[in-house]
Parts: C-alpha cells; sequence; structure tokens
C-alpha cells in the first residue's frame, strides 16, 4: 500500500473532506497538521507545497496539490468516486454545489467589518443556505427516493462532503430542519462506524 501524508493546518477547513476519504475507506495515513502560531507554516512545508498553499497530498514522495484534485483522487484510489462514469460525474456535481456553499460561508468569516459580516449572514442564513438545501433536497429525493445515497446505492464522496458541509454549518440539526431526507443521509453518513469513530475521536479543532 502507497504512503499516504496529507499536509494542513490544525484545523478541519479544507482538509476535511480528505481526511473523511481516508477515514471511511479505512486507509492509513499521516495526518500532518501544521500549526503556524509555532512558525511550521509557511516554514519548510510552504517551499514543498507545489502552489505554495495547504492542504496538499504526498503518495511515497509525489505531491499532489488542490482540494478537490486530493480529495477526487482519494475517492477514486478508495472506490468511494461513484461506479459508472455517470455517477462519478453526479458526485463531482455535488462536491462542487458544497464548494460553493462553502465559499459563501468563508466568505462570512473572513469579513472584517462586523456590520457587513452581520448583513453577509442574515443573507446567508434567509436566502442563500435554504435555496442549496432545497436544490440537494430535490436532487437526492430522486435517486430512489432519497432513502439511500445521492447517487448509486453506496456511499461515495458526495455523502461525505454533505457531512463535512454539515460541520462548517456548526454541526448541528437546525439548518437541515426543513430538509429531512438531507438530515436523514447525514445521520446514515455519520452512523457508520468507520466514520463515526473518527468524528468522536478527531482533534477538537476549530473547522
Amino acid at each position: 500500500m502507497p504512503n499516504y501524508q496529507l499536509v494542513y493546518y490544525n484545523r478541519r477547513g479544507r482538509a476535511e473532506l480528505c481526511r473523511l476519504i481516508f477515514h471511511a475507506a479505512g486507509v492509513p495515513f499521516e495526518d500532518i497538521r501544521l500549526d503556524y502560531t509555532k512558525g511550521e507554516w509557511p516554514g519548510e512545508w510552504k517551499a514543498k507545497a507545489p502552489f505554495g498553499q495547504v492542504p496538499f497530498l504526498i503518495v511515497d514522495g509525489k505531491m499532489l496539490a488542490q482540494t478537490k484534485a486530493v480529495a477526487r483522487y482519494l475517492a477514486r484510489e478508495f472506490n468511494l468516486a461513484g461506479k459508472t462514469s455517470w455517477d462519478q460525474a453526479r458526485a463531482d456535481m455535488f462536491i462542487d454545489e458544497f464548494d460553493d456553499i462553502s465559499t459563501e460561508l468563508y466568505k462570512i468569516s473572513h469579513e472584517k467589518d462586523e456590520a457587513k459580516k452581520a448583513e453577509l449572514r442574515e443573507k446567508f442564513n434567509a436566502d442563500t443556505l435554504p435555496r442549496h438545501l432545497g436544490y440537494l433536497e430535490n436532487l437526492l429525493k430522486e435517486n430512489n427516493g432519497g432513502d439511500g445515497y445521492f447517487v448509486g446505492d453506496s456511499l461515495t464522496w458526495a455523502g461525505l462532503g454533505i457531512v463535512n458541509v454539515y460541520d462548517h454549518l456548526g454541526g448541528t440539526d437546525a439548518p437541515f430542519a426543513n430538509f429531512p431526507l438531507l438530515a436523514g443521509l447525514i445521520k446514515r453518513v455519520r452512523e457508520q462506524p468507520k466514520v463515526a469513530e473518527w468524528i468522536k475521536t478527531r482533534p477538537q479543532t476549530p473547522f
């Protein structure tokens, strides 16, 4: 088996989907967590990073960067990308949609003007998030009535991706109160033994 090393900060952020894929697949890896308060970033790691940023993956000394490229590679390697080319494309579609949601959340968290931040958060909670979750609820329902997964009949990285969104939204059920199919999917994925064990034992850090 290859030697995998995942390099990121000591937080969940843009690396957590990759960690979820590793743990769901039961594949060991070295989880390298950089503490920038101790000078571990930028330091030597920034010089090593293909694009001067994290996360990036090292596989037997070879490097792969960009969050979705790394996650997609891992999903394909561990049979979590989808069983058919259509299912793989659909899973990619959902991952891109989750990225749209996360982008809006990052805009809010990075806004320095408190009044503007409050305005952005109000719009996100009242309009942006319910709209996106509505799209996802309807698309989930199209696949076997929504009682299984986003694509196909087994777990893919799309299912792990919505769990990551759940965490990014604060790890509570409240945002999904009006979207029972999504809430059910999140519960099913989070309760899978390997995923549940990671959620229980992972370092307690900010998202």
